[in-house]
């Protein structure tokens, strides 16, 4: 790789930095509108909790990613290893 090509790669690099940036700094400067004062009433019903995933589902989902991942590093290094003992000269 010549130094225009690492140039290019850094600049590449860069510019795409800079446009996520500017992609979400919107977002992410954005605030709130100030709470709109709350009427009181007999019935209000306040709420303890809203939305959010159970734990069981974060739980099963780390599991599973980490099985994964497991099984993947196994099978690369398997992968790996037959290619290294494949490509030594016998002796």
């Amino acid at each position: 790789m010549n130094l225009i090509q690492r140039a290019l790669a850094v600049l590449t690099g860069l510019s795409g930095t800079v446009l996520t940036l500017a992609i979400s700094a919107p977002g992410a400067l954005a605030v709130p509108p100030p709470p709109q004062p709350a009427a009181p009433g007999p019935g209000k019903i306040q709420t303890v909790a809203t939305g959010g995933m159970p734990g069981w589902q974060i739980t099963l989902i780390a599991v599973g990613a980490a099985l994964l991942a497991a099984t993947l590093a196994v099978v690369l290094d398997r992968t790996w290893a037959k290619r290294q003992h494949a490509a030594r000269p016998a002796t």
